[in-house]
């Protein structure tokens, strides 16, 4: 088919150039050219073919005229590549006097303008120079506002001025116009300053940019839940709000626990409870775990049975063994409490199982034992190693063997350790 087409198309030429070249040769047209009292007389096929001629001449000539000047061109493009690429290395070994020189040399060429200039308020302000990185900002501006914008923010959050930096970002955010970089930064201000809302609502326009990765942004989006449901004052408003999050936003761990935690505290603990129960049947995280140990105002023995049912499923998570230690110290059911703490020490030493067991002691009248208890939880905050409570040392070190994790294949038969 593709040869039979270009054989057609090879036709079609022949009879055109046979048809025109029967048409020039009976009249192959006249044109006279006068200029004071030269005349040049020829035919307008000759005149036709000299001015393409002469267009190709002056196109060639052009463009061998224009050679040393793109060279030029070229060259310091070159250049102001190569300093750049220095001067962004430089900063990053935290040489900022010369990062400042090699950026500033970088800008000679006009494309790589705005992001030396960016770097450069980088380098200022680390050096301390405040006025010389607001005048960088100032000049990476005119060719790219959004991302100037952006850094003059978070340049503002690192130095702790969370309000200065919500002012900053307020106005392009009421319109829509932020770049995604200065909608985090702008999601982060509202944090800090109090805005619950804004941050909520500065969500939707991030989620539609898709520049963040999936892991970062759904990170970010739990903070701001977590933190608009806490700032709730109301149960009523809570539920509402609650009601409005998607399915997939309930299911977020931190939002979770934020609103149990917060709905307990306004005196409805059960629709907490209820809310991390249908959770945990078919997901487990240890930190709506920890939530459902800290409900204020609910049912501590109903909840201490459910959580040792989680226990048969999840014998060695920590966090759920403290759970089960802080609710045995809230029923004072100091020995079941013991037991579960320090089972939780045996398998991993952390800050929260000491304080819980320093509670149960406390609880029992064991001052000494809790002082000790508390102690070991600071000097766990502080890096330091803990001290065995006296007479528990070897006890401890044998509750290990007995946590052990049946494990079965997808048939349902329960796999052999392993020996080796």
């Amino acid at each position: 088919m593709r040869y039979w087409l270009a054989g057609l198309l090879l036709v079609i030429a022949m009879l055109a150039a046979a048809v025109g070249y029967h048409w020039l040769a009976s009249d192959p047209g006249y044109v006279l050219v006068r200029l004071g009292t030269t005349h040049y007389e020829t035919t307008a096929v000759v005149a036709v073919l000299a001015l393409i001629l002469f267009w190709v001449v002056l196109g060639t000539v052009w463009r061998l005229g224009r050679w040393p000047l793109r060279l030029w061109f070229r060259r310091v493009r070159k250049k102001s590549r190569e300093r750049l690429a220095n001067g962004l290395v430089a900063l990053a070994e935290g040489r900022y006097l010369r990062a400042e020189k090699e950026l500033a040399r970088a800008t000679q060429y006009r494309e790589l303008r705005a992001p030396a200039m960016l770097a450069t308020a980088r380098a200022a302000l680390a050096l301390g120079e405040m006025a010389r990185a607001d005048a960088a900002l100032d000049e990476a501006a005119e060719t790219a506002p959004g991302a100037a914008l952006a850094l003059r923010a978070r340049l503002k959050r690192e130095r702790g001025e969370h309000a200065e930096a919500y002012r900053l970002l307020a106005g392009e955010a009421r319109t829509a116009t932020l770049v995604p970089a200065a909608w985090v930064e702008f999601i982060e201000a509202a944090l800090a300053t109090g805005d619950v809302a804004a941050a909520t609502s500065a969500l939707a326009p991030l989620t539609r940019a898709q520049a963040l990765p999936p892991a970062t942004f759904a990170a970010l989006e739990a903070r701001v839940l977590a933190a608009a449901l806490t700032a709730q004052r109301s149960a009523d408003g809570l539920n509402a709000q609650w009601a409005q999050l998607s399915r997939a936003q309930r299911r977020v761990p931190a939002a979770l626990a934020a609103y149990a935690r917060r709905i307990a505290e306004l005196g409805q603990p059960l629709s907490g409870m209820s809310e991390i129960e249908a959770y945990l049947r078919k997901d487990w995280s240890e930190p709506v775990v920890q939530a459902y140990s800290e409900l204020a105002d609910a049912d501590t023995g109903a909840r201490l049975r459910q959580a040792e049912g989680w226990l048969r499923q999840h014998p060695n998570s920590v966090v759920l063994l403290v759970a089960l230690g802080r609710l045995c110290v809230a029923g004072r059911l100091w020995g079941k409490a013991r037991e579960y703490l320090e089972r939780a020490l045996a398998i991993s030493e952390t800050t929260a199982s000491w304080e819980a067991l320093g509670d149960c002691h406390a609880g029992e009248g064991s001052h000494a034992l809790a002082e000790h208890c508390y102690r070991n939880a600071l000097r766990l905050v502080r890096g330091e190693v803990s001290e065995p409570l006296p007479g528990t040392a070897r006890r401890l070190a044998l509750d290990t063997s007995a946590a052990v994790i049946e494990e079965r294949s997808e048939h349902g038969v329960p796999r052999l350790p392993d020996l080796s």
